[in-house]
């Protein structure tokens, strides 16, 4: 079994939303063949607790006006370090970027097919670590050093 059309326009679009609000590392899994609850799952990360938000925000937003699509479910808000939209179809992961080592869901899902993206969001790996990197060297810049 493979994701359907539906899953497949839902994950590109939310992909390009996350791509388009900076998000890191975008990449999706179609996870149909091991899960019957969803078909595909789109994970992405961001450096802080407000720009997971405006991410997340921007795929609702994006999905619900160009493909009418509501999630039935969302958790994660309180806090902002790993926000799961549920679409049935599929699930969205918006995770803080500790959060995203931490639990390493890549790892998780690796055997599953990969699913092609929109070049934007394709241009997002990497940049994680990029900007721990641009974070690292900032920080040895400054006055006193490394923390």
């Amino acid at each position: 079994m493979t994701a359907t059309d539906r899953s497949l326009e839902l994950i590109n679009t939310a992909a390009q939303a996350a791509a388009d609000k900076l998000a890191h590392d975008v990449i999706a899994y179609d996870v149909s063949d091991v899960l019957s609850i969803t078909d595909a799952f789109l994970l992405a990360s961001a450096p802080n607790d407000r720009q997971v938000r405006a991410i997340v925000d921007e795929i609702e937003e994006r999905l619900l006006k160009e493909l009418g699509a509501k999630p039935v479910r969302r958790e994660g808000d309180r806090e902002s370090r790993w926000i799961l939209l549920d679409y049935v179809d599929i699930v969205v992961h918006v995770q803080h970027s500790e959060e995203r080592v931490f639990y390493a869901l890549e790892r998780l899902w690796k055997d599953c097919p990969e699913l092609e993206l929109p070049a934007d969001a394709k241009a997002t790996r990497g940049k994680a670590e990029e900007h721990t990197k641009l974070q690292a060297a900032e920080a040895a810049d400054e006055p006193g050093g490394e923390w």
